[in-house]
């Protein structure tokens, strides 16, 4: 069958493509066509662009990206619009570079500027960025179309003769389709007849909503999904016929078969059609620094500065306590190392601008966390105050950060105070310009049992038996409906019912389709240029303007890419030592703090009194920390590392409980592994450890140990075998025993699955010991700053207020002569205590509370009666 190009338009509630899921199912079904190129054509946007054009070239059919273009009536789209007036549909194709860059220009200013109903441009900005763009007249919503349907042919001539006009001739085409729908035939006719009247050439094309012919049921539920409608309601949005799916070319061919040149005709847009999506060349927007500095000069002056800060701080802290692990020598070789290595990379501009943001957030008291991710691995990171882990003391590799044998984009995520991240984000913007700076969209896809619950609606179905068979769904992140046939009997027997068939077959065919967009929880993407002339762009219905790429599309576009976490735990920290600060005097300096504190241990770890603990809250935790009782930073590291689902159902955490206690020996394969699996008690638990095994016993350098590990942590087998051999020579030539060798290759690839980032867990664990350590000696403080963070969750208030009377701490009621917005410590006859805060009372809004504070104060300035120190006698509750 020859391959034959057809118009594929998928309709944007059908096709905004989040993953590979539905473009998989469309290049799949293209591919079984024997057709080499397809076009991806949605209405309005292209936010599939990049999943589709990679999964596109993986199965070698050529991607051709195209918009089906809302045209208003108005000379000018962002005036007011008329409510009267309706838009036209208009689809265009990019035929190169620029046609794409004038395509994430018309997107974004439609989205942007103007959205009335839908995302609309005027005729005059379609204008001015046409080049590089291939017209077609469009579907029966087509502003040609339309006047033929409304029996005005010179309209439809003088139409056709504009945007040949606007696009230049030999770039507008005049598109035919039958759907067999009444008018298609008239407008068919008037549109052959304008080919010769305007000698604009004439191609057919099919509309396309879903993949398949038999997925058109499902798209029919998918559209009562959409619109809150029933499949029992004759009235409901449908279409008209069920002819609106990806045709073959034999398909086409027979419905022109009238007319071949108008099927033959679309073979010329593969090969005119030749955009690359490409990566951009520079990601960096330009970074200023001090006259007579170049960048890197000026990002090694900042490190080698922020090495002298540490020395004189923190890590003097350590040697005058006798706890330093390193040399003052190895702090000054590590850094020039790294600095080279970065220089190298050419990632100065990155390190300046992230340094640049976390200064600012210090400057302005905004909580910062200690690191996360791989970051925390850096001495670079470290000096420059973007992380708070000393690498050398926590034994942490640079590698597993940045590799110099595999370049790619560092990756530094953040964590700030909840309540003021956004203010780093906009002087972000401030800094770099509103238009170079933006969040980034998400897409919100149909799970396994949303699918189900949503088509049952549609159906009518009883809500009770939909939600029975929702249930049966296992609670497996991830999970597929097919894979749920699999894993779940009971489902797969109901699954025999003919109506319960129906059910999941349309949910199978639904699940994974974009339900709607919102913003990303924390990316940001800061970019060289205004980001309209790189990627799209787009509003969100909470009016925020975000990439029209989700995260990762646009980390293959090669842009800056950040994630600006809020977490709470930090607020709550800032909080406790402010509320220190006030009530005590006391000005405690967490980075100074013994971390080995034995009362901490005791009290909170070895009892399992986490409440409030960062991530060592939950039942399961506790139960871990009563086994094992852990007594310094590294056992809550290894706790950490290890307290995730594969480890626990390998046994890892319990093998790892009876090594401590000594019911289990702690043995080496090899007297050069002691030093490095002492910490874990001879068991591979970090991703790091399994780098420097594959460093020591066989002579791989740490960049080639970061690719071992990569290649153990994807269970590639080709890889792997390749390594293994690497790893036998180098064992062999460091006169290490084969056999052991062997099976110390096999215990890194058995554990690799399980191995845990050691410099996220580093980072994340000095965080829970700090939590820790302010519950256990400023419990009043602290609890006040953790019930204050949980305000608005009655249900957490009610928790940690328990947990107040466990520890023998009085929450005593609210009283609005003396009682704050905040639970705060306060002094009672029988000593410290919390005040309830006002903001927790249920259904006493925030106007409430400031009238109520406002008035205490303007009544304590006139002389008025004080309250009495002790809160909540019952005159005033």
């Amino acid at each position: 069958m020859s391959a034959e190009f057809t118009h594929l338009h998928l309709h944007t509630d059908y096709s905004l493509l989040d993953g590979a899921c539905d473009v998989d199912k469309l290049v799949k079904h293209v591919h079984s066509l024997g057709q080499t190129a397809v076009a991806m054509t949605d209405h309005g946007n292209i936010f599939g662009a990049v999943h589709f054009f990679n999964a596109a070239k993986e199965k070698g059919i050529k991607p051709i990206l195209g918009c089906e273009l809302y045209i208003c009536k108005e000379d000018d789209h962002r005036a007011r619009p008329n409510p009267d007036l309706k838009y036209n549909h208009l689809l265009v194709l990019a035929e190169n570079d620029e046609g794409y860059r004038n395509l994430v220009r018309l997107t974004s200013e439609a989205a942007l500027h103007g959205f009335y109903r839908k995302p609309r441009v005027s005729k005059d900005f379609l204008g001015k960025h046409s080049a590089g763009l291939i017209g077609f007249s469009g579907c029966l919503a087509g502003e040609v179309s339309q006047h033929i349907m409304e029996g005005n042919y010179d309209a439809a001539r003088t139409t056709a003769g504009q945007y040949q006009d606007l696009f230049g001739k030999g770039n507008f085409f005049l598109e035919i389709q039958d759907h067999q729908l009444g008018p298609d035939k008239a407008v068919c006719d008037a549109m052959f007849r304008l080919e010769k009247d305007l000698d604009i050439p004439l191609i057919a094309t099919n509309d396309s909503h879903y993949i398949a012919a038999d997925d058109s049921r499902a798209h029919e539920i998918l559209l009562c999904v959409q619109t809150a409608g029933s499949m029992n309601d004759p009235k409901r949005f449908k279409f008209d016929t069920n002819e609106f799916y990806i045709k073959s070319a034999d398909e086409m061919a027979r419905l022109f078969a009238h007319a071949p040149n108008v099927v033959s005709g679309t073979m010329q847009f593969p090969e005119r059609c030749n955009l690359k999506l490409t990566k951009v060349d520079n990601p960096f927007p330009a970074f200023p620094v001090p006259e007579g500095e170049t960048l890197d000069s000026y990002f090694e002056h900042v490190c080698r500065e922020g090495l002298q800060k540490r020395l004189a701080t923190a890590i003097e802290h350590l040697r005058s306590t006798g706890l330093l692990k390193r040399t003052i020598p190895e702090y000054h070789a590590r850094l020039d190392r790294e600095i080279d290595c970065i220089k190298q990379m050419k990632f100065p501009g990155y390190f300046m601008i992230v340094w640049d943001f976390i200064r600012y957030a210090r400057e302005q008291a905004i909580p910062v966390g200690p690191g996360r991710g791989s970051a925390a691995g850096s001495l670079v990171a470290y000096c420059m105050e973007i992380t708070d882990i000393d690498p050398l003391q926590n034994e942490l590799l640079f590698e597993r950060f940045l590799n110099p044998e595999r370049v790619s984009m560092p990756d530094i995520d953040i964590d700030f105070c909840q309540n003021r991240r956004v203010e780093v984000i906009d002087y972000v913007k401030g800094k770099y310009g509103n238009d170079q700076v933006a969040q980034i969209i998400t897409f919100n896809t149909m799970a396994a049992k949303a699918a189900i619950k949503d088509v049952g609606r549609a159906l009518e179905m009883p809500y009770g038996e939909v939600d029975r068979i929702a249930k049966l769904i296992p609670a497996t992140i991830g999970i597929t409906i097919e894979q749920a046939l699999k894993d779940s009997p009971p489902l797969a027997a109901a699954y025999d019912d003919p109506k319960i068939r129906e059910l999941i077959d349309t949910a199978m065919r639904l699940e994974g389709l974009v339900r709607g967009a919102g913003v990303h929880a924390a990316g940001v993407v800061i970019a060289p240029k205004p980001l309209t002339e790189l990627v799209p762009v787009t509003r969100t219905k909470d009016d925020a303007i975000v990439t029209s790429y989700d995260m990762k599309s646009i980390e293959k576009m090669g842009l800056l890419k950040m994630d600006f976490l809020g977490l709470t735990t930090l607020t709550v920290i800032h909080d406790a030592l402010k509320l220190i600060k006030s009530t005590k005097g006391i000005v405690v300096d967490l980075a100074t703090i013994a971390l080995d504190d034995a009362k901490t241990y005791e009290q909170v770890f070895h009892r399992a009194l986490t409440s409030g603990v960062f991530q060592f809250e939950s039942s399961g935790m506790r139960d871990v920390l009563r086994r094992y009782k852990p007594t310094c930073v590294e056992d809550l590291t290894a706790l950490n590392a290890l307290y995730r689902p594969g480890p626990i159902q390998g046994g890892m955490i319990d093998d790892f409980i009876e090594r401590k206690w000594g019911r289990r020996a702690v043995e080496y394969l090899l007297p050069e592994l002691e030093s490095l699996l002492r910490e874990t008690l001879g068991v591979i638990v970090y991703q790091e450890q399994v780098m420097q095994i594959s460093n020591v016993v066989a002579g791989y350098s740490l960049g080639e140990a970061d690719l071992l590990r990569r290649a153990m942590g994807k269970k590639d087998e080709k890889e792997m075998a390749k390594q293994r051999e690497h790893f036998m020579a180098g064992a062999a030539t460091n006169k290490h025993p084969k056999q052991i060798a062997g099976t110390i290759f096999d215990l890194m690839a058995q554990f690799a699955g399980y191995g845990f980032n050691k410099s996220h867990s580093a980072a994340y664990a000095l965080l829970a010991y700090h939590t820790a350590w302010l519950k256990t000696h400023y419990p009043v403080e602290f609890m006040a700053a953790l019930l204050t963070s949980e305000t608005s969750k009655p249900e957490n208030v009610v928790k940690y207020i328990s947990e107040c009377r466990e520890m023998n701490i009085p929450v005593v009621p609210p009283n609005v002569q003396v009682s704050d917005a905040d639970f705060t410590p306060v002094r009672t006859d029988a000593g410290e205590a919390i005040g309830f805060g006002l903001a927790a009372i249920k259904n006493v809004g925030q106007n409430a509370i400031v009238s109520i504070i406002e008035a205490r104060n303007a009544l304590r300035a006139g002389g008025g009666n004080r309250a009495s120190p002790a809160c909540g006698s019952s005159a005033t509750r």
